[in-house]
Protein backbone atom coordinates (compact mmCIF):
# COMPACT_ATOMS: atom_id res chain seq x y z
CA UNK A 1 0.00 0.00 0.00
CA UNK A 2 1.43 3.35 -1.03
CA UNK A 3 1.70 6.28 1.34
CA UNK A 4 1.31 9.84 0.14
CA UNK A 5 2.21 13.28 1.40
CA UNK A 6 -0.35 15.78 0.17
CA UNK A 7 0.46 19.47 0.59
CA UNK A 8 -2.08 22.23 0.23
CA UNK A 9 -0.50 24.78 -2.12
CA UNK A 10 -2.24 27.72 -0.50
CA UNK A 11 -1.91 27.01 3.23
CA UNK A 12 1.16 24.69 3.06
CA UNK A 13 -0.60 22.21 5.33
CA UNK A 14 0.58 18.59 4.97
CA UNK A 15 -1.58 15.48 5.01
CA UNK A 16 -0.12 11.97 5.24
CA UNK A 17 -2.54 9.48 3.69
CA UNK A 18 -2.62 5.98 2.26
CA UNK A 19 -4.25 5.08 -1.08
CA UNK A 20 -7.80 4.69 0.21
CA UNK A 21 -7.69 7.89 2.22
CA UNK A 22 -6.25 9.72 -0.77
CA UNK A 23 -9.12 8.71 -3.06
CA UNK A 24 -11.67 9.74 -0.42
CA UNK A 25 -9.80 13.00 0.19
CA UNK A 26 -9.94 13.98 -3.47
CA UNK A 27 -13.63 13.18 -3.75
CA UNK A 28 -14.16 16.18 -1.47
CA UNK A 29 -11.28 18.43 -2.62
CA UNK A 30 -9.93 19.63 -5.96
CA UNK A 31 -6.69 18.00 -7.08
CA UNK A 32 -5.33 21.22 -8.58
CA UNK A 33 -4.94 22.85 -5.15
CA UNK A 34 -2.62 20.13 -3.82
CA UNK A 35 0.87 18.79 -4.41
CA UNK A 36 1.02 14.97 -4.21
CA UNK A 37 4.23 13.14 -3.25
CA UNK A 38 4.45 9.35 -3.21
CA UNK A 39 6.46 8.59 -0.04
CA UNK A 40 6.74 4.87 -0.82
CA UNK A 41 8.46 5.62 -4.12
CA UNK A 42 10.82 8.14 -2.50
CA UNK A 43 11.79 5.57 0.13
CA UNK A 44 12.47 2.98 -2.59
CA UNK A 45 14.63 5.43 -4.56
CA UNK A 46 16.62 6.36 -1.44
CA UNK A 47 17.17 2.66 -0.62
CA UNK A 48 18.34 1.94 -4.19
CA UNK A 49 20.85 4.80 -4.02
CA UNK A 50 22.33 3.31 -0.85
CA UNK A 51 22.60 -0.10 -2.52
CA UNK A 52 24.30 1.48 -5.55
CA UNK A 53 26.87 3.14 -3.29
CA UNK A 54 27.58 -0.14 -1.50
CA UNK A 55 27.96 -1.94 -4.83
CA UNK A 56 30.39 0.62 -6.25
CA UNK A 57 32.45 0.71 -3.04
CA UNK A 58 32.69 -3.09 -2.99
CA UNK A 59 33.75 -3.15 -6.64
CA UNK A 60 36.40 -0.49 -5.98
CA UNK A 61 37.87 -2.44 -3.05
CA UNK A 62 37.80 -5.70 -5.03
CA UNK A 63 39.81 -4.08 -7.82
CA UNK A 64 42.32 -2.65 -5.33
CA UNK A 65 42.77 -6.01 -3.59
CA UNK A 66 43.17 -7.78 -6.94
CA UNK A 67 45.86 -5.31 -8.00
CA UNK A 68 47.70 -5.77 -4.68
CA UNK A 69 47.60 -9.57 -5.01
CA UNK A 70 48.91 -9.42 -8.60
CA UNK A 71 51.74 -7.06 -7.59
CA UNK A 72 52.77 -9.26 -4.65
CA UNK A 73 52.68 -12.44 -6.72
CA UNK A 74 54.68 -11.28 -9.76
CA UNK A 75 57.06 -8.65 -8.36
Amino acid sequence: MNKYKITNLRTKKNYFLNEEEKTNFFKKNKVQNYDITNLTELKRIRYNKILDNIQLTTLFFAVIITIIVIIEKYY
